[in-house]
């Protein structure tokens, strides 16, 4: 039977802790037989998880032996990782034992080191963060997961039960795997590269830049068919400067802001609002419906229609 080591770290978020010991211990092969053999270890006998305390049977010695490692996400990510942790995790990579995050469990595990060059993912409220504190390893704050192997990272929430299903189906097949999503209430066709759901009332505007009267300009006309010679003429210099100074303060071009811009109002009107999918692309600056949805499943990974069910 298949092993799964659970480790609660102090400030261990319930719910990041609780999607692998649900998934794992509900899982079915197809005579009947459980799937998995869940254990919950920790480093100490007692761990903070906010609001209670939790006593686990096993101590970082259950991570010996056991076939996948899981590290759900703590409420700081930053708290400084004990040693006796770093050590049972690199010895269990060691040992060849398949590693995953769930969250802001991927902050513990970069400290390791043992995603130092490789892509990883984590909620996309803490990849900045992420990607700050671990130049080393390759942020990808889009995805659902990322499966690099043996070392595997999540997003938050529900991509914690995507990553556990997708862990299913390579262990023991999709129908298996569509035994236990179906349990969870989760659908089991949603891949890793499906892009969280990231959504801002507006876009960030970099406050205090020279760029902030523009970037508001162009938040109050979406809906207008906008050229780059458009933009540099309203903010009174040419295209090379504007191109220049865009990149400079906010990191990409005029016309990929405002793409990103406008799917961002695009979300906000798919989930307020009943208007057609037609009428919402063209409320924000699409020439054409098909153009709309081309752009919205490019920037999200799903179409206007499948995340209006989502949010639904």
């Amino acid at each position: 039977m298949h092993t799964v080591a659970v480790l609660a770290l102090d400030q261990v978020i319930p719910f990041d802790l609780s999607t692998p010991i649900e998934v794992f211990t509900r899982t079915r092969l197809p005579d009947g037989r459980p799937g998995y053999q869940v254990r919950v270890c920790a480093e100490r006998q007692e761990t903070d998880a906010g609001s209670f305390s939790l006593r686990a049977p096993w101590g970082l010695d259950g991570l010996k032996g056991a076939d996948t490692v899981i590290v759900p996400g703590t409420a700081n990510p930053l708290t400084p990782l004990a040693p006796a942790v770093r050590d049972a995790l690199r010895a269990a990579a060691e040992d060849g034992t398949r590693i995953a995050s769930i969250c802001s469990g991927t902050f513990p595990l970069a400290a390791t080191g043992l995603l130092d060059g490789l892509r990883a993912t984590t909620h996309w409220i803490a990849a900045d963060l992420l990607a700050a504190t671990h130049p080393d390893v390759e942020v990808d704050p889009a995805v659902l997961y990322v499966d690099n192997g043996q070392i595997l990272t999540s997003a938050g929430a529900a991509a914690g039960m995507d990553l556990c299903l997708h862990m299913i189906r390579k262990d023991y097949g999709s129908a298996v795997a569509a035994d236990a999503a179906r349990l969870s209430v989760m659908p089991l066709e949603r891949e890793g590269g499906q892009a969280q759901f990231i959504v801002h009332d507006h876009v960030p505007t970099p406050q205090g830049s020279t760029m902030e009267p523009l970037l508001g300009w162009l938040q109050d006309n979406l809906a207008d068919d906008l050229t780059l010679a458009d933009i540099a003429a309203h903010a009174g210099i040419s295209t090379r400067t504007l191109i220049r100074r865009f990149r400079e303060q906010t990191g990409t071009t005029p016309l990929q802001w405002l793409h990103r811009a406008r799917i961002r109002q695009a979300q906000h009107l798919l989930e307020s609002t009943r208007h057609t999918v037609e009428r919402i692309g063209a409320q924000v600056g699409f020439g054409s419906p098909t153009a709309f949805r081309d752009r919205f499943k490019k920037t999200t990974g799903v179409s206007p229609h499948s995340y209006r069910r989502a949010f639904s």
